[in-house]
């Protein structure tokens, strides 16, 4: 089966074209040896099937950040037979300088002229024969997010696909293409490194590539007299031009492009003012910019508590109930062992069927945030953060990873790989923890509906913006003691507003949906089978009573947090449990109520045992205490330090506590109940 990479620019459109061809049939994992993300799938072409990859984004090829080092790795070791370089028709200058750099891979290659439409839109005529002639390589319009033009770009990469490698034509002057000349011979003399091009090694040995001298020299312990023998024509090159070699290097990739654009390529004169720029003056204003998001994100929360909740919630809560009584009934018609019915109506039903109720607000949530980020705003939230992130000693990315972490921390550490600089990627790291991700969301909508249903969306966005906040703080104290250093310039693009596409939405969606239901299934299912057995032992004893295993570990824990308003045992073995998963707090929850009050639903039962100032005060500690387990792995792999992930499960326990309890004894003061 071949294999098809697209590569590309963010905001090209690669992960639409992506999905196009794969639709869902396509999976998610990660790098071998790496926590970045890996998309993969397959698609079918007349009779053939072909294996696509969707590589991480990239402006450029240097592998500063490890994505860039994912996809530039991932085409010079052959692992594909053809790569996709899909392209912003409306912004070719930029996109069109990764072209360059996989031309000079020597990869087969089609270019896929994304967003055609809109460049028709904006008046720009683009002669794709002439284009694809400047670049020696067939050049397809598509319209990914309508699937306009996919025949035909498969029809080019089948074509090219069984075509000989179109050769580097890039000329960089008559100075360097002697010495690349003279090299590359040097190069191919060396049999060590045959698994690179030898033109592109000698170009990047030329360029001082640091990460491929090193590799150079690991391949060729005799290597450095090369390297001396580039030195000196380096030295060459910089009295010739006055450049180094790398800068005269890079001048010439951007002659190239400019002079394939100019024969083949005609704008309007004067660019008008387009729809996004009208947009951005408002939503990216200087004062109005934060507040408005604020307005977006408290809309999003209200959105997912009226519908995901009020609406749907109540529709799948009393199916689950029904289906639960009727298993258990049918359970009891054959005679089924009594441990057993007591084990599926209080331990599936009671446990992780509470956990599933909360489904319809998962899908809530992650469509209307699937709707943003496609709609290119979310782009904007990073942009008009960077200010206030700087101002705290923070990188702007860091905020980026904070976004990537509402829906799961474990991506939103992840993402942190895309930052160069060390201090930058620790501390961001550290904080994102204190973002609530989308597992503990059933927290929060049970405590909600049992005592502020008329002001869900004002408590979930408080809770949210609590964990934003303390993360900020958090970081500052780091950049001000652990992670002294000179900060780093934050650069990104703003991609045009663009209409959302329901394939795009909901494939997003049900990536997240998928994910909650499958950890229901696995490590939800297996931590409330055990605690629900903890729960029935030692034999003889009332189930999910006090004297039970579980009621004595959950007692010997209590006292811990009775300063914070919720010192009981089920409480205390719920947020026990939650370290494994955060759903587990409501699954454990709901299996040692489940005998509280027969027929009773969780959020009634959570009603008589808390009061709205202890439901606030837990919810703020299962906002902000120790991570699952998974992004406690993800820490240690991330950093590949023990003391650094004992540390993140250490002290964001301690920050949830005393902000928990300083909610609950404040909250008194006051003559709150």
């Amino acid at each position: 089966m071949d294999t098809i990479a697209l590569v590309g620019n963010p905001n090209s459109g690669k992960t639409t074209l992506f999905n196009v061809l794969t639709g869902t049939n396509q999976h998610v994992g990660n790098w071998p040896g790496v926590t970045v993300e890996k998309k993969a799938g397959k698609t079918k072409y007349k009779d053939k099937e072909y294996a696509v990859v969707d590589l991480p984004g990239a402006y450029g090829l240097g592998g500063y950040s490890e994505d860039e080092a994912i996809t530039r790795d991932f085409v010079l070791e052959g692992k594909h037979d053809i790569v996709i370089n899909v392209v912003d028709a409306t912004n070719l200058e930029r996109n069109l300088y990764l072209t360059t750099l996989l031309l000079e891979m020597g990869t087969k290659l089609v270019i896929a002229l994304n967003m055609a439409d809109e460049a028709e839109n904006q008046n720009i005529k683009i002669d794709l024969a002439r284009l694809s002639q400047e670049l020696g390589v067939k050049v397809i319009p598509t319209v990914a997010s309508r699937g306009r033009g996919i025949d035909d770009l498969m029809k080019a990469t089948e074509e090219t696909i069984n075509q000989e490698i179109h050769r580097n034509s890039i000329s960089y002057g008559e100075d360097i293409d002697g010495k690349l000349c003279y090299i590359e011979n040097r190069i191919e003399q060396r049999v060590n490194s045959s698994k690179y091009p030898p033109k592109w090694l000698a170009l990047k040995l030329l360029e001082n590539d640091k990460q491929i001298i090193d590799r150079f020299l690991e391949d060729n312990e005799d290597g450095q007299d090369l390297l001396k023998e580039i030195k000196s024509a380096g030295e060459e090159v910089v009295a010739a031009s006055g450049m180094e070699p790398e800068l005269a290097i890079l001048d010439k990739r951007y002659e190239f492009v400019s002079r394939a654009l100019e024969n083949s390529v005609s704008k309007p004169k004067e660019n008008g003012e387009t729809l996004s720029d009208k947009i951005d003056k408002i939503v990216t204003h200087k004062f109005l910019g934060i507040p408005i998001f604020a307005l977006v994100m408290f809309l999003i929360y209200q959105l997912t508590f009226t519908l995901g909740q009020d609406v749907l919630g109540e529709m799948a809560a009393e199916g689950m109930a029904s289906l639960g009584l009727w298993i258990g009934k049918w359970l009891e018609t054959i005679n089924a062992p009594g441990i057993l019915t007591l084990f599926v109506t209080d331990g599936v039903f009671g446990g992780v069927g509470a956990v599933l109720e909360f489904i319809p607000i998962i899908i809530v949530m992650y469509l209307l945030f699937g709707l943003l980020e496609d709609s290119g705003y979310l782009a904007r939230a990073a942009y008009i953060m960077d200010r206030s992130m700087r101002a705290l000693g923070l990188h702007g990315k860091t905020f980026i990873s904070m976004l990537i972490g509402t829906g799961c921390n474990v991506p939103g550490i992840m993402a942190t790989r895309t930052m160069e600089n060390k201090k930058d990627r620790m501390i961001a790291i550290l904080i994102n923890p204190f973002m609530s991700c989308g597992a503990r969301l059933p927290i929060y909508m049970v405590f909600i509906a049992a005592f502020f249903p008329k002001h869900g969306g004002l408590v979930l966005f408080s809770l949210y913006g609590l964990g934003i906040a303390i993360a900020l703080i958090m970081g500052k104290i780091f950049s001000k003691t652990l992670f002294k250093g000179e900060e780093t310039f934050f650069i990104m693009e703003l991609p045009p507003y663009r209409l959302p596409t329901l394939k795009g939405t909901l494939i997003y969606m049900k990536e997240q949906v998928l994910s909650f239901v499958k950890r229901a299934g696995t490590v939800i299912f297996a931590v409330v089978s055990l605690l629900w057995v903890l729960a029935i032992l030692p034999y003889g004893v009332d189930p999910h009573s006090e004297v039970s295993i579980l009621g004595r570990i959950g007692n010997f824990i209590a006292p811990i947090f009775k300063p914070a308003g919720f010192g009981t045992w089920q409480a205390s073995v719920g947020l026990f449990a939650g370290i494994a998963a955060k759903e587990v707090v409501v699954a454990t929850l709901g299996m040692v109520y489940a005998g509280v009050e027969e027929g009773a639903r969780l959020i009634s039962t959570i009603a008589g045992v808390f009061t709205p100032l202890s439901a606030y005060s837990f919810m703020v500690m299962t906002l902000l205490y120790t991570p699952c387990a998974a992004t406690i792995a993800t820490v240690y792999r991330e950093t590949n330090s023990k003391r650094w992930a004992v540390f993140v499960a250490t002290y964001t326990f301690a920050i949830a506590w005393i902000l928990s309890t300083l909610v609950y004894q404040v909250g008194r003061l006051f003559g709150l109940s």
